[in-house]
């Protein structure tokens, strides 16, 4: 667990690495007090492809957060993604052991690390168990099971595996940086703590979240985590589709997206134009006109839609999205968006932006930074978790010493 009062999420993309520092406040809240991003040139679709390129970045994005803050980060943790990602769903079951049947917490030890008990290839390795359900002597839905009885428990997890070389060189990456490692989280499991709501996970909806290298999904139901998947496609298609499609340079073509980009075709002005670069100092600027720019990016945005719509339907999770979609992600940003995941998925969709925290709020409540907070806020519910069963046990030895007092 952090060693102090400051808690660090560590979002390493394809696009930026963003470094935020909150401080745990008196009344058990987490504030954010610094915010560190920098360009991120060492990775491919989520993946480390270059060390000390990630290196670079993790240092001057630590560096940036820890001036604003004021403090020294010393750990973090830090997220995952990447198409080596794999995740399925497992079941465990074992005889209650405990005096009269009573389930204690060795059974329900016992009885994950049985869901574990499937085959991997040597060369994957378990980065999270998420328990969904517990099962009772046949009643299922259970959340806790400890101090219950029965004869026979079982439960539902949802395993997230992981190539053992990319997490390798994740790590290296950040201890490089001279940062202790927490833990490392699957974005999609961070992001959902800062972005979805507590009646969307019970009602059941869908996680996408469309970063520059990668679109992240996760479908939630009855508060728990069911599926999660990863496309090897991203923001960095619709530049790569607008510099190809408006003969431009890759760094205008990405200024040209964010500044005037719409997926949505019909919402765009016939009359707006825009100036396009050309490639080439000689060349004069072009000017174009802005439904043009829609006309390319728009069947990107469709394509991502329809293969998430597939993977969900492939899998059988259509009919679990019953409170709809949310995006997020640094593409979400793109005018016409939720318009166009309406049209195909036919559900009620929303922008997901960060909530959660408090401080700098400002600079952290847009998409793009939904996952770098959502570690933030995993990382505060694990110390919360830890500082109550510390002042459970505080509370246990001041009974003691009361009582070799009388």
């Amino acid at each position: 667990m952090p060693k102090n009062s400051y808690i660090v999420g560590l979002d390493i993309g394809t696009k930026k690495v963003a470094a935020i520092i909150g401080e745990i406040t008196e009344d058990r809240k987490v504030e954010v007090i610094g915010i560190g991003t920098a360009e991120s040139k060492g990775l491919r679709k989520g993946v480390v492809v270059n060390l000390d390129a990630t290196t670079a970045a993790i240092k001057k994005a630590q560096e940036e957060a820890e001036l604003m803050a004021g403090v020294e980060i010393d750990s973090a943790f830090v997220g995952i993604s990447g198409a080596h990602i794999k995740s399925f769903n497992s079941r465990g079951v074992i005889a209650v052991s405990g005096k009269n049947r009573e389930i204690t917490r060795e059974d329900i030890r016992r009885v994950i690390d049985q869901s574990k008990a499937v085959s991997i290839p040597p060369d994957r390795d378990i980065i999270h168990v998420i328990p969904q359900e517990f099962v009772v002597d046949e009643q299922d839905g259970i959340k806790a099971p400890l101090g219950m009885s029965g004869i026979k428990l079982e439960v539902n997890v949802h395993i997230v595996t992981s190539a053992i070389t990319s997490v390798q060189n994740l790590r290296t990456c950040v201890e490089r940086a001279e940062i202790e490692i927490e833990q490392i989280v699957l974005n999609q499991i961070a992001t959902a703590s800062a972005v979805l709501t507590h009646d969307e996970k019970e009602l059941g909806v869908g996680l996408i979240d469309i970063g520059a290298g990668t679109t992240e999904v996760a479908i939630f139901e009855r508060g728990s985590l069911w599926y999660t998947s990863i496309i090897p496609i991203g923001g960095d298609n619709f530049t790569n589709d607008i510099a190809v499609g408006l003969r431009t340079p890759i760094p205008e073509a990405e200024k040209i997206k964010k500044k005037f980009g719409c997926v949505a075709v019909p919402a765009v002005d016939e009359q707006e134009t825009i100036e396009v670069p050309s490639v080439g100092k000689a060349r004069k600027p072009r000017v174009l006109s802005r439904q043009i720019l829609s006309d390319i990016i728009q069947p990107r945005a469709e394509e991502i839609f329809r293969l998430v719509e597939g993977d969900i339907k492939r899998m059988g999770y259509e009919k679990s999205l019953n409170s709809g979609i949310v995006l997020t992600g640094g593409t979400a940003l793109l005018e016409g968006l939720e318009e166009v995941a309406e049209e195909i998925f036919d559900l009620p969709v929303r922008r997901g932006d960060p909530t959660g925290v408090s401080g700098l709020i400002d600079r952290v409540s847009t998409p793009d930074y939904a996952t770098a907070v959502g570690l933030l806020l995993h990382g505060f519910g694990q110390w919360l978790e830890h500082g109550m069963a510390q002042d459970k046990k505080k509370g246990l030895w001041a009974k003691m010493r009361d009582w070799l007092k009388e």
